[in-house]
């Protein structure tokens, strides 16, 4: 006998998985992050110390899903409510920390996201707030501008994630497990603490060891 949960995970096998597309990199990128940034920036400045573009598409030259990943840093508790509630005035859905403290995600809740008055159909992207000094916003930074100073380890990079792209066309948790230690690699050179690369290890489904 199914019970409704048997029955969700069997619907759920039956849609198809968008395959996961690794680019070349696009100076489109940079562009789409001013235009988001020139949006979003104002309706939470007082509220924010940073705009942060982070992620594959910030460091020049390096392949990439096109989708681009925005930190925005955030001082305080009360900042990061205030700016939760202004982020939903432009269309962005509230999603929690998704298992990363210090992290908050937002979902768009239509391709329109962030409204503006001329309807533009926006780039997809990942937006998160980050509270200052959070281990997430550091790694992240960290991590940007290592790969931007060392063209070589970003070309390397890029490699990686196309033959993962390659070997798991359907599966993004595979897909993030396969980058993990590379990550942990470069994140280990900055001085990231064995403790906080054990804890990125475990978000990732890899051993701590």
């Amino acid at each position: 006998m199914w019970n409704a949960g048997h029955l969700l995970t069997f619907v759920l096998t039956l849609i198809p998985m968008k395959p996961i597309v690794v680019l070349p990199y696009s100076h489109e990128w940079p562009r789409s992050f001013e235009a988001l940034k020139s949006v979003i920036e104002p309706v939470i400045s007082p509220f924010i110390t940073a705009f942060e573009h982070v992620g594959s598409t910030s460091v020049p030259g390096l392949a990439s899903k096109p989708i681009i990943d925005i930190d925005i840093v955030v001082a305080s508790a009360a900042s990061m409510e205030a700016v939760i509630k202004l982020l939903e005035t432009l269309g962005y859905r509230h999603r929690g920390d998704l298992g990363i403290t210090g992290r908050e995600a937002f979902i768009r809740t239509d391709s329109h996201v962030p409204y503006t008055e001329r309807r533009i159909i926006w780039p997809t992207h990942h937006l998160y707030a980050c509270m200052e000094n959070s281990l997430g916003l550091r790694n992240h930074l960290l991590l940007r501008d290592y790969l931007r100073a060392h063209p070589d380890e970003a070309e390397a990079y890029g490699a990686l994630k196309r033959q993962l792209a390659l070997k798991f066309p359907g599966d993004m948790d595979r897909y993030i497990a396969g980058k993990t230690q590379f990550i942990t690699d470069i994140l280990a050179k900055q001085g990231v603490s064995t403790h906080s690369l054990a804890q990125i290890r475990k978000e990732n489904d890899l051993p701590t060891d």
